[in-house]
């Protein structure tokens, strides 16, 4: 392990230690941290509290404008917002980046589009629900999933801070395959 690596790492613990701390002596902070439903929403707790918390081991720091493409290197939109980067499109493919922060389809809205679309989550947790299933789906990075074309979904929720990353690649319904 390198140096900085070794730093990095060590004040990562030290931060945590300083989290646990405050928690142990505010029983109002210990019961919030008990309320939390997600690793985002522990993260957000702790960083209200100066603590930085947030990034998992290997995870690299926030990119630089103008450095190499990188799918992780996004900055996370508003809180309540998506942003979508194109990132290939040749005929009847596109390729996208989405970034999405404490985001969720509008109530009563849902996505039925022509194309099909296989999507992976890269980044953060997600509630993804189809209109035919009676649960949303909870997703975790790597998960991925073929949406056929016209198959209502919507998304529930994303994660704060950091938010979502997804990489989704449409195709139009005249050359879309099927599912494994």
């Amino acid at each position: 392990m390198a140096e900085e690596q070794l730093q990095r790492f060590l004040d990562k613990v030290k931060q945590l230690n300083d989290f646990v701390a405050l928690v142990d002596a505010d029983p109002a902070l210990r019961q919030r941290l008990a309320s939390c439903d997600t690793h985002q929403q522990v993260v957000d707790l702790a960083t209200g509290l100066g603590l930085e918390i947030g990034r998992r081991w290997g995870e690299r720091e926030p990119p630089k404008p103008g450095g190499l493409a990188n799918l992780l290197a996004s900055e996370p939109p508003p809180p309540g917002q998506e942003r979508s980067d194109v990132l290939l499109q040749q005929g009847p493919i596109r390729l996208e980046r989405i970034h999405s922060c404490a985001a969720a389809t509008a109530p009563g809205q849902w996505y039925d589009q022509s194309q099909g679309e296989w999507v992976a989550l890269l980044q953060g947790s997600a509630k993804l629900r189809f209109a035919d299933e009676t649960e949303p789906r909870q997703l975790q990075p790597g998960d991925w999933l073929w949406i056929e074309p016209r198959r209502r979904h919507r998304v529930e929720a994303t994660d704060g801070g950091r938010g979502c990353l997804w990489l989704a690649l449409f195709i139009n319904p005249d050359s879309t395959p099927k599912a494994p």
